[in-house]
């Protein structure tokens, strides 16, 4: 990636990974090729697919986009079989190689076995260290390798329990797709933090990351995947276990906000429904005189519908996305690099011009983009700019498979409000507070002492422990210590 590519890129919260699997079905790869397509937003980095046809497993990883990859009819034709699994990924942990690219397959003594996880293992690391001093080598830096590792050393006998002696030892979010020669499995970490639900297609069981991927096949929503469930699917049916200790829920409150697509139900809740009624919560907590809602596409158009609506104010497309910007073999100068922005995003100017706008964004993370974004809109004619933000200020890394700048590189993190509204130049600003993302997402506000949903991000609270991140932090103090000696 360029300078150019990374200034467009490196100012938003990231996708994490999608998962997928299916289990009898004479269309099983090319069925997992289309859900991954609908995942596609998940991860754009790499995608693999895991199949196995009775006798042996096949697999095809690639780094790329699903259409450019998995396209080609002799893919599919490689992947046999009736049950198969595929991972569209984001790299969260790990860099973005084709060794790290998902599911990952191993050869234990009862089998082959394939995994792919969506979100993030909070001591993965830890867990790393401790396997390659018992004599593991890792042929990745990818945390679910971890999994594997785990599985492979674990003293129980039978696949299912080894598994669960391997998650029973993990920390963090996940939501887990594997395939074995007779079962594919399905789990959700004990708080549920990272989305995954269960479909029918014929007879046919279906795991998912989103809805969206069971629609794009044709199949039925069956229900969530709960938190801390585990499920096996064979075929004879399908069967659950609940290998962990009872915990409350923690499901991420930003896919509602951000990473999942609006068309999808998760959690029980129509996005786009939730999303509008984030908008709605805002133009109640933060009204101002103004003469259009313009989101900035496409992340913030369902919260400046709701928003519109709330406030009784013309909503406008006063931005244009270009949807067709991939990476710029343009290596630029000073002059060209300033006018990345108008590659994704274009002002409409015959009807930005004299009005007094409100814009409508998901989110500020370094604020380089809010930027150029508002200053591009003054640039068009607006004689006002107000920002408003579909959710509270994010001041705090994601741990959990959202890629987010460390914490002093967050904008919320080191600046007021008024501050970063000085610092975008924008007449005035102000951010969804905590109850209202609550109330918009079903709840009557947030809970202060039993917090609904994990909020890490914007509270600071994170439910589980941060085992790596409290080493290397660790590691470093004695390093700065070690030096200032």
């Amino acid at each position: 990636m360029t300078p150019f590519d990374a200034e467009l890129n490196g100012d938003t919260l990231r996708e994490e990974c999608g998962v997928f699997g299916i289990m009898q079905h004479p269309d099983a790869a090319a069925l997992t090729v289309l859900g991954l397509h609908a995942l596609q937003h998940r991860g754009q980095e790499a995608a693999g697919i895991v199949s196995f046809d009775g006798r042996q497993f096949h697999t095809e990883r690639h780094v790329g986009l699903i259409g450019d990859q998995f396209s080609d009819s002799s893919v599919i034709e490689r992947l046999k079989g009736e049950r198969a699994i595929g991972h569209t990924r984001y790299s969260t942990a790990g860099d973005t190689g084709l060794r790290n690219v998902q599911p990952l397959f191993a050869e234990f003594a009862g089998g082959g076995f394939a995994v792919g996880h969506n979100g993030n293992l909070t001591n993965a690391r830890t867990l790393q260290r401790a396997l390659q001093e018992k004599g593991s080598i890792f042929q990745s830096n990818s945390d679910t390798e971890t999994i594997i590792h785990l599985i492979a050393t674990s003293r129980k006998v039978a696949l299912i329990d080894r598994l669960i002696d391997a998650l029973l030892q993990i920390e963090g979010a996940y939501a887990i797709v594997a395939l074995s020669e007779k079962k594919l499995i399905g789990c959700r970490d004990p708080l549920g933090v990272r989305p995954l639900v269960l479909g029918r297609l014929d007879d046919a069981y279906i795991l998912a990351s989103e809805t969206c991927a069971l629609d794009i096949i044709g199949a039925d929503y069956v229900r969530d995947i709960e938190p801390g469930e585990l499920v096996i699917i064979t075929e004879d049916g399908l069967e659950s276990q609940w290998p962990f200790a009872p915990a409350r829920p923690r499901f991420c409150v930003f896919e509602y906000v951000y990473f999942a697509r609006p068309d999808s139900v998760v959690d029980g809740r129509n996005v786009y429904t939730v999303r509008k009624q984030i908008g709605a919560e805002l133009a109640r907590e933060s009204p101002v005189e103004a003469d259009i809602v313009v989101p900035v596409p496409d992340s913030g158009t369902p919260a400046a519908i709701g928003y519109a609506q709330a406030a009784g104010l013309p909503f406008e497309l006063g931005i244009i996305r270009n949807h067709y910007v991939g990476r710029t073999f343009i290596e630029p100068t000073d002059a060209i690099r300033h006018m990345g922005v108008k590659l994704k995003h274009n002002p409409n100017q015959h009807l930005l011009k004299g009005k007094r706008v409100v814009l409508i964004d998901d989110s500020i993370v370094r604020g380089t983009t809010s930027l150029k974004i508002v200053e591009m809109v003054r640039n068009a004619g607006a004689a006002e700019v107000h920002m408003r933000i579909a959710s509270p200020p994010t001041r705090n890394s994601c741990f959990y498979g959202v890629d987010t700048p460390e914490k002093t590189k967050l904008l919320a993190s080191r600046m007021s409000v008024e501050d970063m509204a000085a610092h975008i130049k924008v007449d005035s600003l102000a951010f969804l507070s905590m109850d209202g993302l609550y109330r918009a997402a079903g709840e009557e506000g947030r809970n202060p002492v039993r917090p609904q949903y994990c909020d890490a991000c914007f509270s600071g609270e994170y439910p589980t422990r941060l085992t790596d991140q409290q080493a290397l932090e660790s590691e470093t103090t004695v390093s700065l210590l070690a030096e200032a000696g």
